[in-house]
């Protein structure tokens, strides 16, 4: 074998490694969630609070979501989300932000500035948990593109030298 072949295996087992931690981290997130039973109202109140954050310092926060594929299959993929404003409205909370993707299966790691930044709008809402028992929990859908869904978005996890690659 060709150091070639082996570094191209190497580099491609690093990406699967790093997937496999993202699907582990974004699963468990989504468990803790479930456990403290987040309502739409308090998930709003972060997202507030990071829309107000990033008007005042340029303040990103590490995202995680699921991408549906056409084979119906979805993988988690990493980004940072810079949240412009929280809307509600009628029933419906909806948040208008710009991601900046990071890490995708397909694409490895992206560095910032190597894809473009895209408008995104997500919708925050209740849902009925049946797994174990009929509780309330919270799910953040992307409201614009039905293949990203189940966002979760890290408070402790931000950035403020982003602003450059969000346009």
């Amino acid at each position: 074998m060709d150091s070639t072949t082996l570094f191209s295996d190497y580099h491609r087992w690093q990406r699967f490694q790093h997937q496999d931690r993202l699907e582990r981290e974004h699963a468990a997130a989504l468990r803790k969630l479930a456990e403290f039973r987040a309502m739409a109202s308090r998930v709003t109140e972060g997202y507030r609070s990071m829309a107000d954050k990033g008007a005042k310092e340029g303040a990103c926060y590490r995202t995680l979501f699921l991408r549906g594929r056409d084979n119906g299959e979805a993988l988690v993929c990493e980004g940072w989300l810079f949240v412009r404003r929280v809307l509600a409205e009628g029933g419906t909370t909806r948040v208008r932000a710009t991601l900046l993707e990071s890490f995708t299966l397909e694409e490895g790691i992206i560095e910032p500035g190597d894809k473009p930044a895209g408008k995104i709008t997500l919708e925050i809402y209740d849902e009925i948990l049946i797994k174990r028992s009929m509780t309330m929990g919270c799910r953040i859908d992307r409201h614009d593109d039905e293949h990203d869904t189940r966002f979760v978005t890290f408070l402790d996890s931000v950035r403020g030298d982003l602003k450059e690659h969000l346009k």
